[in-house]
């Protein structure tokens, strides 16, 4: 019988560590490199990924029960080194309410041999009851792989938190942040696993891929994804802190020597994340459509903002497409419950540039809509015009965890009905905040917790993930240290 035990182990057994630009030499069989990711479940199908040693065709079964007696499968292409020796399949018709067990391997063409089978497990959306986790950031600031820490250990415990899915909120990776052997932190020294390509900034494809492989090589971030969905989102760090499309980089940071141009830089980034996480071609904003109970809303707070404006100049976050779609996804829902996926915290005022003059986020620090805040104030204005309601929003980013609700009676723009927004993370990264709040659109902290130091290490305790179980009288939030001890609780009841 397949179980949890053996089918994590077979995982850790076949992780790679090779070079990401060079193809294994050849061995009597493929071998399955980094075992199964599974992404976007919902709507009767769901993404299975895998990666190969070698060229190969990948192929993916699923069945109902760990003994395979009646497997459907589906034939992806052949990985080649263009692929970054990786793929991604959509498995079509599956059921709802069910445990899937999924085995892929690799096939060299001509029958001239197949890899072992690597193996994942995932659930289906129910109409009863889930949990659901999210959290961002992993590997910021040169926190990498320090086995004392015991690796990303902040993989491990959302795995013992046992959800269905659970949503990347951004900065999978640190393409900004080398990953050096060894950082001094007061008088203690963090030691990092590292290579040649994560202890420089990504300027290249094959470091993105690089930087993908890095976190994928840790046994926790594998063990996760061989039982949990991934949805996956970006944010800044994927390319370079604070982006904006065609930002030259070089101009404010002199490390980018071989590729200044931001939008070079993502197109590098978003096909390392496509190769390496379930993810579809599309654009990253998107709906997951997971079962009756839940829509997940996936915004884009990257690909199409403006130039990050001085104080209240004229800005936008999603542009004018994205603002007009997300609205239409949202009042269209038929789910019992929206779940707003948005890589940026909506009140949390972020600054940038080197004399901070500049804004990151929605928030422009005055009270008002200005800036970005106008597009944002458009969008809850016709959400509250069409009737939205059992919202809740969710983001990281910020390095702490909080719970802010949004009030018009204490706002400046007040067309909107109440909400509320929690931030979780960093999963693994230096912990900072808190940060100011921005009175446009009413925000209260309800709980904060945040180091009283900024850049904390993950050993000083701050490194957190929410949950959300899902039901449909309710949805049952907490905010949760990597120790698995809840720091927050929040009820939402149905509003009809």
């Amino acid at each position: 019988m397949l179980t949890r035990r053996r089918f994590l182990a077979g995982s850790a057994a076949l992780a790679a560590t090779a070079c990401t630009r060079k193809v294994t030499p050849a061995s009597p069989v493929p071998v399955v490199t980094h075992g199964v990711q599974i992404g976007d479940v919902g709507g009767g199908s769901a993404l299975a990924w895998a990666r190969c040693s070698e060229p190969a065709r990948l192929v993916v079964e699923w069945d109902t029960t760990d003994k395979f007696e009646h497997p459907q499968g589906v034939e992806g292409p052949v990985v080649t080194p263009d692929s970054g020796l990786a793929a991604t399949v959509r498995m079509p018709q599956l059921p709802d309410g069910q445990t899937l067990f999924v085995r892929a391997h690799f096939e060299r063409e001509a029958g001239r041999g197949a890899s072992a089978f690597a193996y994942a497990r995932f659930h289906t959306p129910r109409a009863d009851k889930f949990r659901v986790a999210w959290t961002g950031d992993t590997c910021g600031q040169g926190y990498g792989r320090n086995p004392d820490f015991g690796g990303l250990a902040g993989y491990k415990a959302m795995r013992e938190a046992e959800p269905a899915l659970w949503v990347h909120s951004g900065d999978m990776i640190y393409a900004d942040n080398p990953i050096l052997a060894e950082i001094k932190v007061g008088d203690r020294t963090w030691r990092n696993v590292t290579n040649e390509y994560v202890a420089r900034v990504a300027q290249t494809l094959d470091d993105y891929r690089a930087r993908y492989q890095y976190s994928l090589d840790d046994e926790h971030v594998r063990a996760l994804a061989a039982e949990v969905p991934i949805v996956a989102q970006w944010d800044d760090h994927e390319i370079h802190n604070n982006w904006w499309p065609h930002q030259d980089l070089h101009a404010e940071d002199p490390r980018y020597t071989i590729q200044p141009d931001a939008s070079v830089l993502a197109g590098f980034a978003r096909r390392a994340m496509l190769e390496w996480t379930p993810c579809t071609p599309g654009p990253v904003h998107r709906v997951v459509h997971y079962g009756p109970l839940l829509d997940i809303i996936v915004m884009d707070c990257r690909s199409f903002r403006t130039p990050n404006p001085t104080g209240t100049g004229d800005a936008e976050m999603l542009g004018r497409a994205q603002a007009d779609w997300f609205v239409d996804a949202v009042a269209s829902s038929k789910a019992r419950w929206k779940l707003i996926a948005c890589d940026q915290p909506l009140g949390v005022i972020i600054n940038d540039g080197p004399d901070n003059s500049r804004r990151e986020g929605f928030a422009d620090g005055d009270p008002g809509a200005h800036g970005r805040e106008v597009e944002l104030a458009r969008i809850l204005a016709e959400l509250q015009k069409r009737g939205v309601k059992n919202m809740l929003w969710i983001t990281a980013d910020v390095h702490y965890a909080a719970a802010h609700r949004y009030d018009p009676a204490r706002a400046t723009v007040t067309t909107f009905d109440p909400f509320w927004e929690l931030v979780a993370g960093p999963i693994h990264a230096g912990s900072f905040g808190p940060n100011k709040l921005d009175p446009t659109f009413g925000p209260e902290a309800a709980f904060v917790w945040a180091p009283d130091k900024q850049n904390a290490a993950p050993w000083d305790g701050f490194q957190s993930f929410g949950t959300i179980d899902v039901t449909p009288d309710a949805l049952a939030c907490a905010l949760v240290g990597i120790d698995g001890k809840p720091r927050h609780h929040l009820e939402l009841a149905y509003a009809g």
